[in-house]
């Protein structure tokens, strides 16, 4: 392992968004007896990933008690009605100085698994990309792993999607670590947490 590869790894789970095509916030849905947001947060931490700092926004305040007692630093986006970007760069500008590197992650994919996390650290660590990403057969998608050298770019490109032309800018330098496609799914409407909801029973 290269030296400079056995720091922390932080976690950034971006959570602050208002759910506009749910009609309610889905951060809050069950599945499993356990929220979304909870969920993911805790697969961080179960994943190592230190400190995880949870982006919050829309409905902050029941945000934040709903992921108390748990080893993570929630921290509020302002902007969240302005779109995903901001929080991104909300969540990478608070990454402490002793992490290398951050993987970020969205609440709403519930078969994002610690064990897939812990898999992108250990790529990461093995070699020198400054990328790992996750591949679902041809899409890639969050879990995604950045090496603190392109943190400037993450918070300082415009428009929309900073995370992707990040990706595409740097994807001849990155590694990709596949998984089943059915793991890429989401919950932005009704019906796909139904669906969710009766294929984890």
């Amino acid at each position: 392992m290269p030296a400079e590869r056995s720091g922390a790894v932080a976690g950034v789970v971006l959570a602050a968004g208002s759910s506009t095509r749910m009609g309610r916030n889905k951060l809050f849905f069950e599945l499993d007896g356990e929220t979304l947001l909870r969920r993911v947060v805790r697969r961080a931490i179960d994943a190592g990933l230190d400190p995880v700092v949870v982006v919050v926004g829309h409905e902050g305040e029941r945000a934040r008690t709903e992921i108390s007692g748990l080893s993570c630093t929630p921290v509020v986006n302002p902007d969240h009605a302005k779109g995903i970007n901001r929080s991104l760069r909300t969540g990478i500008s608070h990454v402490p100085d002793r992490a290398r590197a951050a993987v970020v992650m969205l609440a709403d994919m519930p078969f994002v698994t610690s064990s897939m996390v812990t898999e992108l650290v250990a790529r990461y660590r093995q070699g020198t990309a400054p990328l790992v990403i996750s591949a679902y057969g041809d899409v890639n998608a969050p879990p995604m792993l950045y090496d603190r050298a392109l943190f400037p770019e993450l918070r300082q490109m415009a428009g929309e999607g900073c995370g992707r032309q990040v990706v595409r800018r740097h994807r001849h330098e990155a590694v990709a670590v596949s998984w089943p496609e059915a793991a890429l799914q989401d919950i932005d409407v009704p019906e796909d947490y139904e669906r969710i909801r009766s294929a984890t029973g």
